[in-house]
């Protein structure tokens, strides 16, 4: 595997995952608050999210290798 494609998927993961933490006990949402709510600079950065997630998934795979 892409060591480079690896980190940084595991980067924009955690962002997401601290930004939905942000919306369930702050009700702010860091992405929209920067980049604007729904516009399409934000829905490029949530669909990374996403995308990056889908691809970890990939990772348990890797844990039974071991």
């Amino acid at each position: 595997m892409n060591k480079g494609l690896d980190c940084f998927a595991l980067t924009i993961t955690i962002i997401g995952a601290i930004n939905w933490g942000l919306i369930v006990f702050f009700s702010f949402d860091l992405v929209a608050w920067l980049f604007g709510n729904m516009t399409w600079l934000s829905r490029i950065i949530y669909g990374l999210v996403g995308i990056c997630g889908l691809y970890l998934i990939s990772f348990y795979g890797h844990l039974s290798e071991k």
